[in-house]
């Protein structure tokens, strides 16, 4: 891929409209491209890391659907392993993108100095946010192709509206990417990456991937309704399991205004920490 490539995609009409020049106004983001580039190159050498955190969803989905399947009945109308499938895909858009944009961009503000020397070139801090957040939600959009592959090879797919999944992982991954960014900017040490640890593990377990959310009360349901893992998971498994409905139009919109607040948010952070 080359740099005029990424210079096209940095300048295709939903990115612009997400997270363009309109967006950030004289903070940038027409040379995000450049970034994504630069992660490409440095990945090149590091895709080991990358490729470890496809497998975790992988191993919950054999050990849990697969193997505590067996023990359980359907769900919804369909097997076990087939209904916690969709919520497993949404667990690895959010993994990859989340932890990309956190535990990274934290390292390359406060030890790497990287986006120091980036500002020290023509990109502007809008161009630096822009840019790792679709470099996490490229490793988020691996991490959730690689598992949709997984799920066709086991049969757990159910329907063509499955083929709109991965453009909804891709939502996923901005959506996390986005809000971690913007709540890396508020982070002073390793330690406090603990919150992340403490929002993320409960978000897996209780949103709904693992079994329905009628199991819980109503003031529960709300609870658990208002949080964005839960929005994706219902997106995937209605579309890989054939259940799509014009409710699902909310999850859409949550999820996009959870990126762009995000987006704003990460970039005038960064110009506070790295312009002042």
């Amino acid at each position: 891929m080359t740099t005029a490539d990424l210079s096209v995609f940095s300048q295709a009409p939903l990115t612009r409209l997400l997270l363009g020049r309109r967006a950030f106004g004289p903070m940038g983001g027409g040379k995000a491209g450049v970034l994504v580039e630069r992660n490409l190159m440095v990945y090149r050498r590091l895709w080991l890391t990358m490729v470890s955190g496809f497998f975790e969803p992988v191993f919950y989905l054999l050990s849990i659907g697969v193997g505590l399947g067996k023990l359980t009945g359907a769900i919804d109308g369909v097997p076990y392993a087939h209904y916690v499938a969709p919520g497993l895909l949404a667990v690895s858009a959010m993994n990859g993108a989340v932890f990309d944009a956190t535990f990274n961009v934290f390292f390359k503000i406060k030890y790497g100095k990287i986006y120091d020397a980036m500002l020290a070139t023509p990109l502007r801090v809008g161009d630096i946010a822009l840019g790792d957040i679709m470099w996490a939600q490229l490793r988020g959009l691996m991490y959730s192709a690689a598992f949709l592959a997984v799920m066709l090879v086991m049969g757990l797919v159910h329907s063509w509206w499955a083929l709109l999944a991965l453009p909804v992982t891709v939502l996923v991954g901005f959506a996390f990417a986005a809000v971690g960014m913007a709540s890396t900017s508020f982070m002073r040490s390793w330690q406090d990456f603990d919150l992340v640890t403490l929002a993320l593990m409960p978000m897996f377990l209780f949103s709904g991937a693992f079994y329905p959310l009628s199991v819980y009360s109503h003031w529960v349901r709300i609870l658990i309704e208002a949080l964005p893992l839960y929005h994706g998971i219902d997106l995937l498994r209605a579309l890989t399991l054939g259940q799509v409905h014009v409710g699902l139009l909310w999850d859409v919109l949550y999820l996009a205004v959870m990126g762009l607040v995000g987006a704003v948010v990460a970039a005038r952070r960064l110009e506070g920490l790295l312009l002042t």
